[in-house]
């Protein structure tokens, strides 16, 4: 289910270039707070499908459309102007904007200017939770974003569409597409159905309300309470529901929230911040008490994890890591 209640974003205006390759380039030095909607799905939940090669859109003035498609469509403009109506609903696409069609919606579009090409990449596709849901209709989103990392995404929309084959599709194809779904995933995400989640039977819509409570805690770990509330609002007994998330995820809701929130205190302590100001941006009053649980959860001290980025930044490794092994963190304590 998608929303239109909400005013779409204006359009970036990539006035200095170079400044924002620059901050491109630093965004993995700034602290982020959430990791984003699907962080929280195991890694094997989601089946994503490309059901014909990319669609190089490259239309004059005289072009126009009036379709339905049985799948999926992203629609992403690189130039120029694209005006649509989808359903009942207008929509104007500039660059760096990209529209969701939904499979079974019609839509039909031109380009107004007679002075301009209108250029874009569309992909035809289907995505399943679980091998047999779709993840679209269990959420409600905005249809039409302008993507907020565009400077950064821009290159590899024009690389996939320029690589794209005439007929099939690929291995990497699939792996890049997702990386650019995943983005108009996370800007264009208002919240899950739970409705759709309830109508489902047994395993699955148990497994439907894992899924819907674990991204709601990865992707708002500092909230104070959440993970009592995501337990309260499934469609299950507390205890049974604490089982079953901890069975599946390795921890119950309450220790998946903490884990996640040590997670954001590696980013600020890696991005400088000292101890007590890490411990209170992400919610603890006592840096003692949280030094504790992050030993605890990441398996070193928020010191000797400042000592270990030194470390690397120095070109260094820390014993037990050149060969590639993953130290840090750990996995959610049960």
């Amino acid at each position: 289910m998608w929303s239109t209640d909400m005013p779409v974003p204006g359009v970036w205006k990539l006035t200095n270039p170079q400044k924002k390759m620059d901050e491109t380039e630093h965004d993995d030095l700034a602290p982020n707070t959430a990791s984003g909607v699907l962080a929280g799905l195991p890694v094997r939940a989601l089946d994503l499908t490309l059901t014909r090669s990319a669609i190089r859109m490259r239309h004059s003035h005289s072009w126009m459309i009036d379709k339905s498609n049985s799948v999926h469509d992203l629609v992403i403009c690189l130039s120029g102007t694209g005006k649509y109506r989808l359903g009942e609903v207008p929509v104007t696409l500039t660059p760096g904007m990209a529209m969701l069609i939904p499979a079974g919606t019609r839509f039909v579009g031109h380009n107004p200017d007679p002075d301009q090409i209108y250029t874009g990449l569309a992909q035809h596709f289907r995505l399943d939770l679980f091998g047999q849901h779709d993840l679209f209709a269990r959420m409600s989103y905005r249809p039409v974003v302008t993507l907020s990392r565009w400077p950064m995404l821009a290159p590899l929309v024009r690389h996939y569409r320029a690589t794209a084959p005439s007929s099939s599709t690929t291995l990497v194809m699939h792996h890049a597409f997702m990386v650019i779904l995943n983005a108009f995933i996370e800007d264009a995400f208002l919240s899950w159905n739970t409705a759709q989640a309830e109508a489902l039977d047994n395993s699955e819509g148990l497994s439907m309300a894992i899924t819907m409570a674990a991204t709601q805690i990865a992707s708002n770990p500092l909230e104070p309470g959440l993970a009592d509330r995501v337990v309260a609002d499934a469609p299950y007994s507390d205890v049974y529901f604490r089982r079953e998330f901890r069975r599946r995820l390795g921890a119950t809701p309450a220790k998946y929230q903490e884990f996640r929130r040590m997670e954001i205190a590696m980013q600020l302590l890696e991005a400088g911040y000292g101890i007590t100001e890490t411990a209170r941006r992400v919610g603890f009053a006592d840096s003692y008490y949280f030094s504790r649980l992050f030993k605890r959860h990441i398996g070193i001290s928020p010191r000797g994890w400042q000592d270990q980025v030194r470390l690397r930044r120095d070109g260094r490794w820390p014993r037990g890591q050149e060969d590639g092994e993953v130290i840090y963190p750990r996995r959610p304590q049960p």
